[in-house]
C-alpha cells in the first residue's frame, strides 16, 4: 500500500497551476526518505564508543563506552577539612560524568588529604596502547591528587598522579605490565586546596580508556579429558557467556587457552589451539558472522600456569580458557595515526 501511495505520488500528472506546489512537497518527501534510510543505517551500525566532554572545548573517547566506569564505591575516607556535607556523596562519583556546574552537587569531593577506593564491576582496565584511565576532576580549580591501582583491593600500585588539569594516566610511564586486569582504584588528594566549599580533589567519574572484560572458564566444563570437541552442556555455558560480551556491540575477543603440565609440552599447545578454535567458532555461531566482533587466539599450552601444577586441584585451575573483550582493533589504529 506505502509503495503504490510512493508511486502514485511521484508519477501521477498535475495541472500547470499546481506544478511548483507539487514539486516541492517531492522534493520534501524525497529529502525525508533519505534522512530515513541514512537514520536507520548509522542506526543498525551503531557502535559501543562514546564521547564524553571534558571542557567547553574538549571530550575523551572511550571505546567500549558506558561500562568503562567505576561501579562501586569501597571505602571514602573524607579528609581535614572536609568539604561541606552536600559534596560528600561518594556514589556521585560512580558511572559516567553527570557534572553541570559547581552548585549542583554532582560530583564527590574528597576534602584535605581525603581518599577514595572505588571498584570496577562489569569490566576492568588493563595497561594497552594509549592512555588507560581517565579521572574526571571537575569544578573551578583543579587540585591533584595520587592514583594507585589494584588487582584484588589489597596490594596496591602507584599509576601515576593527576595535577593541573590532566587528568589522563598511561599506565606504561610507571612500569606496569601488559597482562594484568586491574578492577579497584584508589584517589588519595595532595592537599593543594583545603579552604573552600569542596575542598580537596572533586572527582565527577573514573574511566577506563582501555576497559576490558575478562572471562574464564574451566577447561573440564567444556571438554572431556584430552579433547577438543565441545560438550552437549558446554553450549550453555558459552550462551552464557556471550551476554557479558554483548554489552558491547563492537570489540575483539581474544580467546586463549591454557593446560596443565600433564603430557607432552607440544601436544599440550596444539590442545589448547583446537580448544581455543573450537570456543572461538562456536562464539561466532551464537553471536552471529555479521556482528561487529573481531576474533583472535592464543594457544599457550602449560606456559602460563595460575598455580602450581602440583596438585589434581591446582592442575584443574590451570586447565582454563581465558575469553577477554578488548577494545576494537581500528580504536588502535587511529591513535597510531595520531
Amino acid at each position: 500500500m506505502k509503495r503504490f501511495f510512493l508511486y502514485q505520488f511521484f508519477n501521477s500528472e498535475v495541472s500547470v497551476s499546481s506544478l511548483k506546489t507539487v514539486q516541492m512537497l517531492r522534493l520534501q518527501l524525497l529529502l525525508f526518505l533519505l534522512i530515513a534510510i541514512s537514520a536507520n543505517t548509522v542506526f543498525g551500525q551503531q557502535e559501543t564508543g562514546k564521547l564524553y566532554k571534558i571542557d567547553r572545548y574538549k571530550s575523551i573517547y572511550l571505546p567500549l563506552g558506558k561500562i568503562s566506569f567505576a561501579d562501586k564505591v569501597v571505602a571514602f575516607n573524607v579528609g581535614d577539612p572536609p568539604p561541606i556535607q552536600k559534596y560528600r556523596d561518594s556514589t556521585q562519583c560512580l558511572h559516567e560524568p553527570n557534572y553541570k556546574n559547581y552548585q549542583t552537587p554532582n560530583f564527590t569531593s574528597l576534602g584535605c588529604g581525603g581518599s577514595l577506593v572505588v571498584e570496577f564491576t562489569d569490566n576492568g582496565f588493563m595497561n594497552l596502547p594509549g592512555d588507560d584511565l581517565y579521572i574526571f576532576e571537575v569544578g573551578p580549580s583543579t587540585e591533584s591528587a595520587t592514583i594507585e591501582i589494584s588487582q584484588n583491593g589489597i596490594d596496591w600500585i602507584y599509576a601515576g598522579t593527576i595535577a593541573g588539569g590532566k587528568s589522563a594516566l598511561d599506565l606504561s610511564k610507571e612500569g606496569i605490565d601488559t597482562e594484568s586486569v586491574f578492577y579497584f582504584l584508589r584517589i588519595t588528594d595532595l592537599k593543594d586546596l583545603c579552604r573552600s566549599k569542596s575542598a580537596g580533589a572533586d572527582i565527577d567519574a573514573i574511566g577506563a580508556i582501555n576497559s576490558v572484560i575478562k572471562l574464564t572458564i574451566d577447561a573440564d566444563v567444556l571438554f572431556d579429558v584430552a579433547k577438543y570437541e565441545l560438550k552437549e552442556s558446554a553450549i550453555e555455558k558459552l550462551i552464557s557467556v556471550t551476554a557479558s560480551i554483548k554489552k558491547v556491540a563492537k570489540a575483539t575477543i581474544l580467546i586463549e587457552g591454557h593446560t596443565d603440565s600433564d603430557g607432552n609440552d607440544a601436544l599440550n599447545m596444539k590442545l589448547s589451539k583446537n580448544r581455543s578454535t573450537a570456543v572461538k567458532d562456536k562464539l561466532v555461531e551464537i553471536l552471529g558472522e555479521d556482528s561487529l566482533y573481531e576474533f583472535e587466539i592464543k594457544a599457550y599450552g602449560e606456559t602460563k600456569p595460575r598455580v602450581p601444577n602440583d596438585t589434581d586441584a591446582n592442575k584443574q585451575q590451570n586447565r582454563r580458557v581465558e575469553i577477554t573483550v578488548l577494545p576494537p582493533k581500528d580504536y588502535y589504529e587511529n591513535l597510531l595515526k595520531k
